[in-house]
């Protein structure tokens, strides 16, 4: 195992102080417990929202909080869920009177943790509401799920909604509009290498020479079929195909590409890939009109990508470009 550690069990927290000392003008870290919030939280009379899950697949989710889009983040270990606990803790920290909008992934430990703090947040009297995120087309159920995975849509949804939480909306119409994101937005992912969890010291699963996994989830979990390794081109099809027939998107549509990195594939690859999704959603009829391109939503050092597309309207569309100032994505400010 080679990576730029120190000690495998102190990854998360030294992380955290790496994030605190080269975003301190953007965010608040807690170490006891792990949590991380924007500068000028609580921000009063603004719904805030917060996120989080397993670390490992930075930016996702402390790298999305700031002005405009996340108001608090809760990081797990490597690939494990956060605590009741953390998430309690970043919900109080972040709740300015109008209510708590949770974003959550569609993980089985996620899901129930972020249940138990949404239960002690409300004891202590404030109102929470809870999305989860299930766009994962490639499989109905996996090792960390009942129902799809949530991934891709889950950055889409915390910077539209982020948005509209900015301009003043209620607690209601920001997980309205979140539940609206999840229901037109569709990924899949693949893998040409796994990864290395710090603390196992060896990769996740094996991969031959010549195999790609398509349909894997961020943990590295198995996806639909292990294959021989396929070009650019046929890659961008085979992830871009399920996603199109499953909403269905249909012709005229205009969509969000969001083309993701896993951690160790560079630009000049996704690129490539891009080019073949915009040929294929041309023929399909279907017009991108916004994109997103890079490492949002690692699995470590894995190699390969995930595509999304999101299904986009006139106040999707707006909310997208409004202004954001986080360390992950940073726009119009």
């Amino acid at each position: 195992m080679k990576k730029l550690i120190n000690d495998p069990e102190a990854v998360v927290r030294e992380e955290l102080q790496g994030i605190e000392a080269a975003h301190g003008d953007l965010v608040r870290v807690s170490y006891d417990p792990y949590y991380i919030v924007r500068k000028d939280a609580p921000v009063q009379n603004k719904t805030a929202i917060i996120s989080g899950g397993g670390s490992g697949h930075e930016p996702m989710h402390g790298g999305f909080v700031g002005v405009g889009m996340l108001d608090g983040a809760c990081p797990g270990e490597v690939f494990t869920s956060p605590t009741p606990d953390q998430m309690a803790a970043a919900t109080q920290a972040v709740s300015g009177g109008k209510g708590v909008l949770h974003i959550v992934k569609n993980y089985t430990g996620d899901v129930l943790n972020f249940e138990m703090a949404a239960d002690m947040a409300r004891a202590d009297g404030i109102e929470v509401e809870a999305v989860v995120i299930d766009d994962d087309v490639a499989v109905k159920d996996s090792l960390y799920t009942a129902g799809r995975r949530g991934v891709g849509t889950t950055v889409l949804a915390e910077k539209i909604t982020g948005a509209a939480a900015e301009a003043g909306a209620s607690l209601s119409e920001v997980a309205e509009l979140c539940r609206k994101v999840n229901a037109n937005g569709r990924s899949m992912g693949m893998a040409l290498t796994s990864c290395t969890v710090p603390a196992a010291g060896k990769p996740t699963f094996d991969l031959g020479e010549d195999e790609m996994e398509i349909g894997i989830g961020i943990h590295g979990e198995p996806g639909r079929e292990r294959r021989k390794l396929a070009s650019a081109n046929e890659v961008a099809e085979m992830l871009a195909q399920p996603i199109v027939d499953d909403l269905p998107f249909r012709q005229g549509d205009r969509v969000l590409a969001f083309l993701n990195s896993m951690g160790g594939t560079p630009l000049i690859e996704l690129y490539v890939v891009y080019q073949a999704l915009d040929k294929y959603l041309r023929g399909r009829g279907l017009t991108i009109e916004r994109n997103l391109i890079g490492p949002y939503i690692t699995s470590l050092e894995m190699a390969g990508c995930s595509i999304t597309l999101l299904r986009l309207d006139d106040e999707l569309t707006r909310l997208w470009d409004a202004p954001v100032n986080t360390a992950g994505l940073r726009w119009g400010v």
